[in-house]
């Protein structure tokens, strides 16, 4: 893969910002985050207080801090920190599409488990009678043993800043289980990025600006109707559920804060909401089933356009940093939600019959 290096802004002053980063899940289109982290690490003037992430996101959020806890380990220097990240980025995701060693077992093997052609599809997962622990009794996984060797969980558990929080669903009880710090462990980001339908489940004992990288739209302006494209949206709504859940939720609070009727404070504080999504980006809408390609065409593709979109949204919203929102909760997130009564309103009267 070729180095890749779009001009950047040339701000008249290198303020920096202090922000947190969400980078949600999307199995192989997390090539996008990963171009969209390399142009903010190149630009230099975001200071990343804490990353959180699930799935795809989760992979990218302890790439880039295992670069700033492996270098500032080294010399403590910001820029080489800087730069550690964005090498270790690049050759997660490189691997990952398996440029560095055409042949080999493992990669022929991740091909055979992410190839999105129907036949594989039906046979690996994508159907309910195909289960991982009958196929892959050996809970054979290409993704565990790469980061087991790229990232050095020790050195996260120690690191100070960024914090980085991974979150993952207990297959037995619904819930979502947060961990970070000594719990951030290989089992945990494995536990995060575990598709149930191809991989075995896995068994595991203070800025207000926060930067979404979002890989899943919203909205659909048609109306799905084959099946594939009902497939397609059935994952971008299940990758969107916690979102709009967790925005509504922010919204709420906002307007508690805005309406005096919670103080700010230790407690409670207003939340600046901005994005950078996949959906700006300019190319062909991706499917459902391209999430589990390894093709490096693809992800080459994806990190140019995340790259793009992030020089884009830098030159666009970086003087908001600290000072407002970019982005509109009510109207993205909350407006069109509608909750239907189950029974009349008390003091409507029954309709009578005919």
């Amino acid at each position: 893969m070729k180095p890749i290096s779009l001009p950047l802004p040339a701000p008249a002053q290198r303020t920096r910002r202090r922000v947190n980063l969400a980078l949600q899940g999307g199995g192989s289109h997390g090539a996008f985050t990963w171009g969209v982290l390399d142009a903010l690490l190149e630009d230099g003037r975001l200071d990343f207080e804490g990353i959180s992430g699930a799935s795809a996101g989760a992979v990218n959020a302890v790439a880039l801090a295992h670069g700033f806890a492996t270098a500032r380990a080294a010399d403590g220097d910001r820029a080489a920190a800087q730069a550690a990240a964005r090498e270790t980025l690049g050759r997660v995701w490189r691997r990952v599409a398996g440029a560095g060693a055409p042949g080999a077992i493992a990669q022929q093997f991740a091909r055979l488990l992410f190839g999105d052609g129907s036949a594989l599809r039906s046979t690996l997962g994508m159907d309910p009678w195909a289960s991982p622990y009958h196929f892959n009794p050996l809970d054979i996984n290409p993704l565990r043993q790469l980061l087991d060797q790229e990232i050095d969980f020790d050195a996260l558990a120690a690191l100070a800043a960024p914090r980085v929080f991974v979150s993952a669903t207990q297959v037995r009880t619904g819930r979502a289980e947060i961990f970070h710090g000594e719990r951030l462990t290989l089992a945990a980001v494995m536990a995060s990025a575990c598709l149930p339908t191809m991989f075995q489940a896995v068994e595991i004992d203070q800025s207000a600006d926060i930067v979404l990288v979002q890989l899943n739209p919203l909205t659909r302006v048609e109306t799905p109707r084959t099946p594939f494209e009902i497939e397609q949206r059935m994952t971008e709504l299940a990758f969107n559920a916690s979102l709009l859940s967790q925005m509504r939720s922010i919204d709420f609070i906002n307007q508690l804060l805005a309406d005096g009727r919670l103080q700010e404070g230790t407690q409670y504080r207003k939340l600046l909401l901005h994005r950078i999504d996949v959906d700006s980006a300019s190319h062909a809408p991706l499917s459902a089933a391209s999430k589990m390609s390894a093709d490096i065409r693809m992800i080459e593709a994806l990190f140019e356009s995340g790259r793009a979109a992030a020089s884009d949204w830098l030159a666009q919203n970086f003087d908001a940093l600290g000072r407002h929102s970019t982005i509109d909760i009510q109207q993205d997130y909350v407006a069109g939600t509608v909750t239907t009564p189950l029974t009349p309103p008390v003091n409507e009267k029954p309709s009578k019959r005919a």
